[in-house]
């Protein structure tokens, strides 16, 4: 190994480490953005009040015409 040669060795070391720590970071923030839009799609979804029609509707069907 030749000591010309070290700088530009470390030089691409470091700077992958750099990328993969900005991919990661790109990664937990994309997951940080999708847990907050499905708890938001959940919360939209689920039922905010019950039906407000009596008990007996709706339980049987008129068949005679």
């Amino acid at each position: 190994m030749e000591l010309s040669s070290l700088p530009s060795q470390v030089s691409s070391q470091a700077s992958s480490q750099i990328a993969a720590q900005m991919s990661l970071l790109l990664l937990r923030k994309t997951l940080e953005l999708q847990a907050s839009s499905i708890t938001g799609l959940v919360q939209a979804a689920a039922p905010t009040s019950l039906a407000s029609n009596p008990p007996n509707l709706g339980n049987s069907i008129d068949v005679m015409a």
